[in-house]
């Protein structure tokens, strides 16, 4: 393991382990945890990193910073996602509950409310900057090479997108399936099923553009790309800033019809990642957000607690729902108090749950 500090831009470091190299940046990190020698980095978009080492040899770079606080022997969290705090737990913007040791409680209770009383007050934070006005655009990764899946996953999430990532064509039907993403980036030389075959599949399943990203720079594999139905073909030799270029223009173009719905008072720009009732905006958080935009597009249709998850997490380990039922609760009560007398997501028992469109006006 190697760790080199970042540039003074953008706080965080360099990581590497046996598979490859990845940028660790603070204003990312959700928290941090160790198991078994094991250090788990929990990024707020849901990517995790890990790394064969102790807790120890990140405490001193983390807790540099105001945001980071250690609330137990294994954790360290970053106060910028946490939702609440209670005897015994912290739950953060994900939903995911961190343990506080039984002798810090006091200490985390007194610096957590040191720390939301004086942190400076910023119009976003975390991925959801970034440096772009739509999304977070949801991409699903595919090459075999864990080296480039790494390079390239970097490069995106650095601009605030949710990665999926999976090594080979089946795998990357499943995940085109069980998830929603506005691009796929696809290798062209994968085992088995060549990237060519396998993107008309990925387009009708995804119904997002694909892009061909591949070592094969020859003319006539570009022109093979764009005739299998690729929406772009990026060279592996393609600078960062290119690259991303292109993606987000395909992107763009593919979404530019499609940015805001209307439900009579109901209005969702997602540009904006803005919503709002009766013309008077709704304060949601980013997975609230992204849980409305998802189910409203869902016409007809009641999306079982699994699906909403696949979603939304994408690759994260199935929590039977808990999670799901936390964030939509709280979703539902925010649209009830707007506008009384209408549910927009109703709970069909046993099933899931519907987008239910107010009359429009």
């Amino acid at each position: 393991m190697r760790i080199a500090t970042g540039d003074k831009d953008e706080r965080g470091f360099v990581l590497q382990n046996r598979d490859g190299i990845a940028r660790i940046t603070f204003a990312r990190l959700e928290y941090v945890e160790v198991v078994n020698k094991t250090v788990f980095f929990h990024f707020i978009d849901g990517a995790v990193r890990e790394v064969t080492a102790a807790l120890a040899d990140f405490e001193e770079k983390l807790l540099s910073g105001t945001e980071f606080l250690k609330v137990h022997r294994s954790y360290l969290v970053n106060l910028n996602y946490v939702q609440s705090i209670s005897e015994g737990k912290m739950i953060t913007d994900n939903g995911h509950i961190v343990p506080i040791a039984r002798q810090r409680r006091s200490q985390v209770q007194d610096a957590y409310m040191h720390f939301l009383l004086h942190k400076e007050e910023v119009p976003e934070r975390g991925p959801e900057k970034a440096g772009h006005t739509g999304g977070p655009w949801r991409i699903l990764l595919v090459d075999d090479e864990p080296a480039d899946r790494i390079r390239w996953a970097d490069i995106l999430r650095g601009h605030g997108c949710i990665v999926q990532e999976a090594s080979g064509g089946e795998e990357a039907l499943r995940q085109a399936v069980a998830g929603v993403y506005d691009c796929v980036l696809l290798d062209v030389a994968l085992p088995g099923e060549d990237g060519f075959l396998l993107c008309g599949k990925l387009r009708r399943l995804a119904q997002a553009p694909v892009i061909f990203l591949s070592c094969l720079t020859e003319a006539d594999k570009q022109e093979k790309g764009f005739e299998a139905g690729g929406a772009d073909y990026i060279t592996k030799d393609t600078p960062a800033g290119l690259f991303w270029a292109k993606v987000e223009t395909r992107i763009r173009q593919a979404v530019s019809g499609n940015t805001r719905r209307r439900f009579g008072v109901l209005l969702l720009d997602l540009p904006g990642r803005k919503v709002f009732v009766d013309g008077k905006e709704l304060g949601l958080t980013a997975i609230e957000f992204d849980l409305l935009w998802w189910i409203s597009g869902q016409a007809g249709h009641t999306a079982a607690p699994e699906e909403i998850f696949r979603a939304i997490w994408g690759g994260q380990p199935w929590d039977g729902g808990q999670i799901v039922q936390t964030h939509m609760s709280r979703l539902r009560r925010k649209l009830e108090k707007e506008w009384g007398g209408h549910s927009f997501i109703e709970t069909v028992w046993g099933e899931g749950y519907r987008f239910v469109p107010p009359e429009c006006g």
